[in-house]
């Protein structure tokens, strides 16, 4: 690429890191860690979903060396996701088994177990809330005591694990077809290059690793026009998922001897398109097709962007980009993407004086 190393400026470079520092102090206010992760859950959930690591705490901490740049977040998590060591795989995790916080479907207004709203945006008028600005602490605290005393929410006994999944109710019917169960260990985008076609293990990591915007922005175009897909989500669920090893100790890996070791919160979507089948004597068919998207914490509009690509991938039609795994799968990587438009604030000294001589030449 013809880059040179370049040498001096040491001092140039601290005085900008040191102006760094200063712009993020020079108007007297220190965030906390436990600020940001009391009052930016949604970034922080979006930045632990594109950096492959579930940690609140680092999320927060990443976040506010960044001053706020999801990016640049995401950069500084997946740098020190790099450094971990790998002790443990978990078992198999059973979505069936979500502690479920929220769970809607467009298909259906009835299904069984209810609508469950949750905390959502969704209800809201989008207004601005002026009086924000004079909110305390003391009145968060007085704010959430009474919402618990009123509500019950602490000391709520309802049982929403193992909520019975909507599609499972089509596939009784034979509306669409059973999931077979694969047993073969998915393949590991961290750990091994890249390799085109890809596994659905593979595109289903790297869609849930990528950029919010772009998976939402690729998911829209495939709405809007270039395949012009509309699938209708058959059930959103937003909880928690427990988190299984196995015993080390034990050679059998039975259920009963595996460790829980905590929980993550999720958005999983499954989204029914209908799609037309031949069949036999020039007859057609409407058969629903699913699409499949889950990420970390709460982030529904990347989760259903998401589907609708895991869908497109799946059929592949080289005619429009977003069915096109090559085109999605290389462009929506948050560190990828925004690593390489930044190097071009590198030194390009000797490559862009090689164009100057040759136009002065063609002038001359």
């Amino acid at each position: 690429m013809g880059y040179v190393a370049v040498k001096g400026g040491i001092q140039a470079i601290e005085e900008s890191i040191k102006r760094l520092k200063y712009e993020r102090l020079k108007k007297g206010t220190v965030l906390k860690f436990q600020e940001i992760e009391g009052g930016m859950r949604c970034l922080i959930d979006q930045v632990m979903s594109e950096s492959s690591l579930y940690s609140e705490t680092l999320a927060a901490m990443a976040i506010k060396q960044a001053e706020g740049s999801p990016e640049e977040a995401v950069f500084l998590l997946r740098a020190y996701r790099s450094t971990l060591p790998r002790k443990h795989y978990s078992r198999t995790v059973q979505s069936e088994e979500m502690s479920v916080e929220r769970r809607i479907s467009s298909s259906f207004k009835e299904v069984p177990g209810g609508q469950i709203l949750g905390a959502a945006n969704d209800y809201t008028h989008r207004l601005i809330d002026f009086d924000l600005n004079e909110e305390t602490d003391d009145e968060a605290i007085a704010w959430v005591r009474e919402y618990a005393l009123e509500s019950g929410v602490d000391n709520d006994q309802t049982d929403l694990s193992d909520l019975p999944k909507t599609l499972d109710y089509l596939r009784e019917e034979g509306l669409i077809p059973t999931c077979e169960i694969n047993n073969n260990e998915p393949d590991d985008v961290t750990k091994e290059s890249l390799h085109f076609p890809t596994s659905r293990s593979q595109r289903l990591q790297i869609l849930t690793r990528g950029q919010t915007g772009a998976v939402t922005s690729l998911g829209y175009a495939a709405l809007r026009s270039y395949g012009a897909l509309h699938p209708t989500v058959g059930e959103l669920r937003i909880g928690k998922l427990p988190i299984y090893v196995n015993s080390p100790f034990h050679d059998q890996k039975e259920d009963e001897d595996a460790y829980y070791i905590g929980e993550i919160k999720v958005t999983e979507v499954e989204t029914l398109f209908p799609a037309e089948v031949q069949k036999g004597k020039g007859e057609k068919e409407i058969e629903f097709e699913i699409g499949y998207g889950i990420c970390y914490g709460q982030n529904e509009t990347k989760a259903i962007a998401m589907s609708i690509l895991d869908r497109c991938l799946e059929t592949g039609n080289p005619e429009y980009p977003p069915h096109n795994e090559e085109f999605v799968l290389l462009h929506i990587d948050s560190v990828e993407s925004t690593g390489f438009i930044s190097h071009l604030k590198l030194p390009h000294y000797v490559t862009f004086q090689s164009k100057l001589d040759s136009v002065r030449k063609s002038k001359k």
